[in-house]
């Protein structure tokens, strides 16, 4: 069989489905996160800067890099991979954009280095895991220190500072809170966020590669025989992911405007962590765009109004660390109800 029938990609992607129970819960959660923060704050003396315009541009801005980064994670935990290399290599990608910044190329040279970069590296996993059929976890757990590895020999083992009047405006501009043009209200890096994310759900959820991706994450085994060229789709997969890497590269220099070797270590713990509470299965066959970004903003709203409220750190990581483990425990009980 060399293509798949309406049919059968109906029922291989049945799992990926009901994509209003996979998003309701997760606003849910973001409504009720919001809500509590809100009460909370304005008991406070002092309180009432929570639920504010300015604060909203701030969450926004700071859970964007982990935001476009998630986007590709959930391409990957919905075709039933993972990739804990998209730390390491977001900081890869931000370490080459500024070598050539400082090496004096073009903005846009330096920018599609970056880019190429990530995409480089996702392609890179996509490879090993397939020609090798070995594990996405220990693929990318190794490719995670290489790419750190490879970052730190970029930066000669330091960060990399381009001069002030080597970074164009609009890359400076590009995650600023407050933006120059009041319309805009959030910054432009947001608004590219939001037109990614629509594009990818719709990729995922209306093209064929879509259903394929689907597809591969419920039963690889089925998949094959209905036809879907499964090592294609991963590497294609990962690629697309490395893509959006490179962009959360760029978006992490917009804000630090320096190339840190080390600054992704442990990034990638957020990414998938956003896919997760917004509903994705690391058994691969559900998630949902709409859901992860909910997910990113649910742990940037905990972060700030934490901040707000003046408890510590440590706090923040046990209520995050909590929502992550109710997050896959619903979902196992979902499972193991589809499963009996």
């Amino acid at each position: 069989m060399n293509e798949v029938s309406p049919d059968s990609s109906f029922q291989l992607v049945r799992r990926g489905g009901g994509f209003v129970r996979s998003v309701v819960g997760p606003f849910a959660a973001l409504l009720l996160v919001v809500g509590i923060f809100t009460i909370a704050d304005n008991m406070q003396e002092d309180g009432g800067r929570f639920l504010t315009l300015r604060n909203a541009q701030n969450v926004l801005v700071q859970s964007a890099t982990v935001g476009v980064a998630a986007l590709g994670m959930t391409m990957i935990i919905i075709s039933g991979g993972i990739d804990l290399s998209a730390g390491t290599a977001i900081a890869l990608s931000a370490t080459a954009l500024a070598w050539f910044l400082r090496e004096d190329f073009s903005p846009a040279v330096s920018v599609a280095a970056g880019l190429a970069v990530g995409c480089l590296a996702g392609c890179v996993n996509g490879l090993l895991i397939s020609l090798l059929r070995i594990v996405p976890f220990i693929v990318t757990l190794g490719t995670m220190t290489i790419y750190l590895g490879l970052a730190k020999i970029i930066g000669d083992n330091t960060i990399v500072r381009p001069l002030p009047d080597q970074v164009p405006e609009w890359m400076q501009e590009l995650l600023r809170p407050r933006v120059e043009q009041a319309w805009m209200v959030f910054a432009p890096g947001v608004w590219l966020l939001v037109a990614l994310a629509l594009v990818t759900a719709a990729v995922l959820r209306y093209s064929v590669f879509g259903r394929h991706v689907f597809a591969v994450g419920s039963n690889e085994a089925t998949a094959r025989l209905c036809g879907i060229n499964v090592p294609l789709t991963r590497i294609a997969v990962f690629s697309i992911s490395g893509l959006f890497v490179g962009l959360a590269g760029l978006y992490q220099f917009s804000r630090l405007t320096v190339g840190d070797p080390v600054s992704g270590t442990g990034k990638e713990l957020p990414i998938i962590a956003a896919v997760v509470i917004g509903g994705g299965s690391l058994n691969g066959g559900r998630g949902s765009i709409l859901g992860t970004l909910t997910g990113a903003l649910i742990m940037q709203v905990i972060s700030s109004g934490c901040t707000s409220l003046r408890l510590p750190n440590p706090i923040q990581e046990i209520i995050i660390g909590g929502i992550i483990i109710a997050a896959v425990t619903v979902d196992q009980f979902r499972q193991r109800r589809l499963a009996a």
